[in-house]
């Protein structure tokens, strides 16, 4: 049978491509954060790196080091959490529209029988 004919069903509350773009603009917009978070990593990598090389680190202690270090682990760790949330997000709108579609298709096949 062709399901082709089924367009779009009237009693959908959402536009699909709306739901294809803004999965789209998810998708684009994590890697923009993780590349802005990678490059913000990197000024503060090199940052710290010039610190020690100037000796701004003398005479500083234990958890003046520790703090320093965890500041630079910080950053980048949101970054990748944001980029996994709006992946996820991304992937979970396609897979409940594959499940409404789903649910569709299925219901017109136990109507026709």
């Amino acid at each position: 049978m062709n399901m082709e004919k089924y367009g779009n069903f009237l009693g959908t509350y959402f536009s699909k491509d709306i739901v294809l773009r803004l999965t789209v603009v998810a998708k684009i917009l994590s890697w923009v954060v993780v590349g802005v978070y990678s490059l913000e990593w990197l000024v503060q990598a090199l940052a710290m790196i010039l610190q020690l090389a100037r000796g701004f680190w003398t005479g500083m202690g234990f958890t003046d080091i520790a703090q320093s270090i965890l500041y630079l682990f910080e950053q980048p760790l949101r970054g990748v959490v944001y980029f996994v949330v709006l992946q996820g997000l991304a992937q979970a709108l396609l897979m409940f529209m594959d499940m409404e579609d789903n649910t569709r298709r299925a219901a017109r096949e136990i109507e026709q029988k």
